[in-house]
């Protein structure tokens, strides 16, 4: 039932992204190839695919629950909440993706989507610190850590963007690395949510993937943030949330240096160059240091580091 669940989330996706990278274009709903020598157009939004291959695995996952008492140690509450807190974000992105919101205002919108699991109390207080032990927050969780998590996350993945494939790529890494901790964990519930996603990442990348056919867009990238954040609270790994955003957040950092500009590359002959005033991002970093590198190999060598991270997550709950 587990592998049914991915294949319907993968299967439903796959046969929509054709379809939608036609009407997207002929909606106008186009953004430019930044990294690419002749900057073209192509399809945007693609995040919306996304989601409604992660809803057609969850609708699966509701309807076997429910009529068929399938997986009966799935919690359809925390279930609906997840689906309320991620297609919140959707909206946001939507939004943005359409008018472009500031960018002040976008970094907190999306604490909104925090009320679902704030309002059921979801996940546990007591957190399992490295050296320290389980913590009991209390109400601090609830009310600070939980729109805190979901604001970061959701930021985190929306500003490492912008290279083909890169988002969905390391999206796949992270959700696969979560579903292997909450197996390991026995947390079903977030299992079935994590493989749903998974799926939809899985065709995504094939039209994501260099040279891209569809942008995914904000609604993109801050759905897979959110994602990420509400199966760490629903699992109560958050440490392995920490370790598998530390590549989002080393380009935070970098970028907060440099007051958030863009952090796109020069390209010439097949390669991007870091400009001369960088690196004000991680990707920039990585050219700088390898003197150039192909859009490709850079969005591998930046996978290469959250395949490290995942690892190093896993371990820690194995």
């Amino acid at each position: 039932m587990l592998v049914i669940i991915l294949l319907i989330s993968f299967l439903a996706s796959f046969v929509l992204f054709p379809i939608m990278i036609i009407r997207l274009k002929k909606a106008g709903i186009v953004g430019k190839n930044m990294n690419s020598e002749t900057q073209e157009e192509v399809a945007e939004m693609g995040g919306l695919v996304i989601v409604a291959g992660f809803g057609a695995g969850m609708f699966t996952v509701i309807a076997v629950r429910t009529f068929f008492n399938i997986f009966p140690s799935i919690d359809l509450i925390s279930v609906l909440v997840a689906l309320s807190s991620i297609l919140i974000v959707v909206l946001i992105g939507i939004f943005d993706d359409l008018v472009s919101m500031p960018q002040k205002v976008k970094a907190f919108m999306p604490i909104f989507a925090a009320l679902p699991l704030i309002v059921i109390e979801e996940g546990s207080s007591f957190i399992r610190l490295p050296f320290w032990g389980n913590l009991n927050f209390g109400l601090l969780y609830t009310l600070v850590i939980i729109p805190l998590e979901v604001t970061i996350a959701a930021n985190a993945v929306n500003m490492l963007a912008g290279f083909n494939g890169l988002e969905v790529g390391m999206g796949i890494i992270a959700v696969g690395s979560m579903a292997i901790i909450a197996y390991l964990l026995g947390k079903i519930t977030v299992l079935v949510i994590l493989l749903a996603v998974f799926g939809a990442l899985l065709a995504a990348l094939y039209f994501n993937w260099f040279p891209a056919k569809i942008l995914i867009g904000d609604v993109g990238t801050l759905s897979i943030g959110a994602i990420i954040a509400v199966s760490v609270i629903m699992g109560n790994f958050e440490i392995a949330g920490v370790i598998l955003l530390i590549p989002y957040i080393i380009d935070f950092l970098i970028k907060a240096k440099n007051h958030f500009p863009y952090s796109f590359g020069i390209y010439r002959e097949g390669k991007l160059y870091c400009p001369e005033d960088g690196p004000v991002g991680l990707g920039q970093l990585i050219m700088k240091v390898c003197g150039g590198i192909s859009e490709r190999n850079l969005v591998l060598v930046l996978m290469s580091i959250e395949v490290i991270c995942g690892i190093g997550a896993i371990l820690i709950y194995a």
